[in-house]
């Protein structure tokens, strides 16, 4: 996302980032444990790109052909299109799901298992968010995911 998707002008999808901050605890457990998870890892390989995003990272963006800077407060700061994707609530970790125009959808914060990291993964790959309300789309998965 930061240098430029060609993967993005081959084949449209969605993308899913991961906004995170080194000093996140629960973003490294995420990463040792939710990312590591076969069925994870198959919702999102499945519809989106995913991206790593350092909330905090320093350099310019330019994204839809706007420069998005850092922002420096006292000993850290945030980067603006983090801020932007989020829709202003920057809190570590946040899962933002983006459109194949590249427009969000929706940014969720908080750790995330990996039973329902998948299954909002697949709420929003699958596009049920286009015509199921979430608890009626949760409700049904469960039903039918059961082990």
């Amino acid at each position: 996302m930061a240098k430029g998707n060609n993967s993005q002008k081959k084949e449209k999808r969605k993308v899913v980032v991961d906004l995170y901050t080194d000093w996140c605890g629960w973003c490294k457990r995420m990463d040792a444990t939710t990312f590591q998870d076969p069925g994870v890892i198959l919702a999102v390989n499945k519809n989106f790109y995913a991206v790593k995003f350092n909330a905090e990272y320093k350099s310019d963006i330019i994204y839809k052909n706007k420069v998005y800077k850092y922002v420096s407060q006292g000993s850290r700061g945030y980067h603006e299109l983090a801020a932007y994707i989020a829709n202003g609530r920057l809190s570590y970790p946040t899962f933002v799901y983006i459109d194949e125009s590249l427009d969000p959808i929706q940014a969720l914060a908080g750790y995330r298992d990996n039973e329902v990291f998948e299954m909002i993964t697949t709420f929003f790959g699958a596009n049920y968010y286009k015509t199921t309300p979430f608890d009626k789309f949760q409700e049904e998965y469960i039903k039918n995911n059961q082990k």
